[in-house]
């Protein structure tokens, strides 16, 4: 299959059949079925190396993810297969998630498309503020004469339009069908929503994806992108929505002499997105959008014995559609899923801690162990119980770093800094100083004049008269911290960072009970500054990619004591443990009652 003397021969010799019939394809279209376990990663990274000692340039090749630590693992994998292969060379393969790798292409094109070099990316707790100051605006006391749908829905219907390319009239009629005969002023507020964008130089997460898709399909533009690519290779197929499937088809469906090669890896049976306005379908009718298609399944499990694939078989043959992967494992023996049945939810928590600790006894560690939950606040019991018999937890897919509010102040100077246009961050660093509410911040926001189309450069200018709307006793500090925003030119970002986090240190002394404990988090933000470009650029990486806790970004923490995973089960998607307990395993929890309205 690989040419005599293909040193890559060696670093291959480790896969299945399947596996290497994947890596090997030599046409331009491939995609891989993996099913769960079947070890797509290593397929993925070996077919990335394989494209790369076969005269692909490792930088002409484009590594698309949903998660950044995937791809980090995946480029990472791919370099040290080729340096162990001996295929020499100094170039990386580019790789990344949809949001990033749009991001850092906005930036480099900005003016090209329009956007503002500085432009601030707005996380979705901020994006639903700016949507709630818009629906105030447009519709007055329409908003409130009768229901009308929060801020929350009218930021899902918006974007669920817009990923999944349907009509407004049709996403509300699934997702608030009580508001049907509001879609003239649903629509009004989305379009006001997206005017305030264009005019505070603001990006969504779906503006990211929307300029990318008008960057691949402008006529000189798409051009010079298509041909930066060789190839591109996606990662959980299963979860891409309709945006991102045009971004893929605008990059591989370029007309050139030699096509872009694409390679798909996904499994239906693992498609757990669909409230991001993702569809197993794209998958599923993958040739559609990319004729020519090869498909290579991958079925031999690594992970699990038979017996638990036994019963994800079983439930996997009763899916209506579908591929459908028959997994397969050569540990044929091993212990089945056990259903446990507790008469109350205290009984419930009891019985996982006594059976964690029994395991815990038997030689398997703590965070050897997890405990799954569809929802987090489905875990609060056995938080409790956790906490009595002193057995200590890490928990993931609750509150996350970049959520919590000392985080979103230091991230929205950042912003600032880089756009001073950025109206949102304006309006939530005011309300740190003393004496300053909604109406005031307003005030001041609206003498700044971001709203009115004044100059970026022009904004910092206004503050003297601007800072007579605010109270004496805020003013020193408030001077302290626009002068460090002001400090823009000739220097470092970190420098910019730690002066901005030097003016905001009173601010957040007098705002937060537990300031000193805050502050502590926020140091590793100006260290993340290390070596950007701009502030807004960490702003918007720490956005698209936020860290669970101030230790994902300082690394691994230093912990003597074990500590049980608790996880929702999106957050531990891909993730692997000795012994997983599930909770609440019982009708209208495992799937959501609330899910089963459709077909789907």
């Amino acid at each position: 299959m690989f040419p005599d003397g293909d040193l890559l021969l060696d670093a291959t010799s480790a896969l299945n059949d399947e596996q290497r019939a994947a890596v090997a394809h030599d046409g331009d279209r491939l995609r891989i079925l993996a099913g769960a376990g079947t070890g797509k990663t290593t397929t993925l990274t070996a077919r990335v190396a394989w494209l790369v000692a076969h005269g692909t340039p490792a930088e002409r090749i484009l590594l698309v993810t949903f998660t950044r630590r995937a791809a980090r693992q995946m480029v990472a994998r791919t370099d040290s297969m080729l340096r162990r292969a001996g295929v020499q060379g100094g170039t990386r393969v580019r790789g990344g998630t949809f949001h990033s790798l749009a991001h850092r292409t906005l930036r480099r094109h900005a003016v090209a498309l329009g956007l503002p070099e500085g432009f601030s990316v707005l996380d979705p707790a901020d994006a639903a503020d700016v949507v709630d100051l818009v629906r105030t605006d447009a519709l007055g006391d329409r908003a409130t004469a009768r229901r009308f749908p929060r801020k929350a829905t009218l930021l899902d219907v918006y974007s669920r339009a817009v990923n999944t390319q349907r009509p407004l009239s049709e996403v509300l009629e699934q997702t608030a069908p009580w508001a049907l005969d509001r879609v003239d002023d649903v629509a009004e507020v989305c379009r006001g929503y997206v005017a305030r964008k264009r005019a505070l130089g603001l990006l969504d997460f779906d503006d990211l994806l929307l300029h990318w898709r008008a960057a691949v399909r402008h006529p000189a533009l798409g051009a010079t992108l298509a041909d930066e690519v060789d190839h591109v290779c996606v990662d959980e197929y299963q979860d891409v929505n309709a945006l991102q499937v045009d971004v893929l088809a605008a990059l591989c469906g370029t007309d050139r002499s030699e096509p872009v090669g694409l390679t798909i890896v996904g499994d239906d049976s693992q498609a757990v997105y669909a409230f991001r306005g993702s569809s197993p379908r794209h998958l599923l009718d993958a040739d559609d959008a990319f004729p020519g298609l090869h498909t290579v399944t991958l079925e031999q499990n690594y992970r699990s014995s038979q017996p638990l694939l036994d019963v994800a078989n079983a439930l996997a043959a009763a899916a209506p559609e579908g591929f459908s992967t028959r997994l397969r494992s050569e540990q044929l023996e091993g212990e089945r899923p056990e259903l446990v049945r507790c008469a109350d939810e205290d009984r419930q928590v009891a019985a996982v801690c006594d059976r964690v600790l029994g395991h815990r006894e038997a030689g398997i560690r703590l965070q050897d162990q997890a405990v799954l939950v569809r929802a987090a606040h489905h875990s609060a019991a056995l938080e409790l119980e956790l906490g009595r018999r002193r057995i200590p937890y890490v928990k993931y897919g609750g509150l996350r770093f970049l959520e919590a509010a000392h985080v979103k102040d230091l991230v929205a100077a950042f912003r600032v800094a880089d756009n001073p246009r950025d109206e949102l961050s304006w309006f939530r660093l005011l309300q740190l100083l003393e004496g300053v509410g909604p109406a005031r911040a307003r005030r001041v926001v609206s003498a700044l004049g971001v709203a009115d189309g004044v100059a970026e450069n022009e904004v910092l200018t206004r503050w003297p008269v601007a800072s007579s709307c605010l109270p004496s006793g805020a003013r020193p500090m408030a001077d302290s911290l626009v002068a460090a925003l002001a400090a823009r030119e000739g220097e470092a970002t970190v420098t910019r960072a730690d002066r901005l986090l030097v003016a905001l240190t009173p601010v957040l002394e007098r705002h937060y009970d537990d300031a000193a404990q805050r502050l502590a988090d926020l140091g590793s933000l100006v260290a993340a500054a290390e070596g950007a470009t701009r502030l807004a650029d960490v702003a918007a990486e720490l956005t698209l990619d936020a860290p669970s806790s101030s230790g994902d970004l300082a690394g691994p923490p230093v912990i003597d004591d074990d500590w049980l995973v608790i996880s929702t089960v999106h957050s531990a998607k891909g993730l692997e443990w000795d012994v997983v307990h599930l909770l609440h395993a019982t009708d209208g929890n495992f799937p959501s009652d609330m899910a089963l309205g459709d077909r789907e």
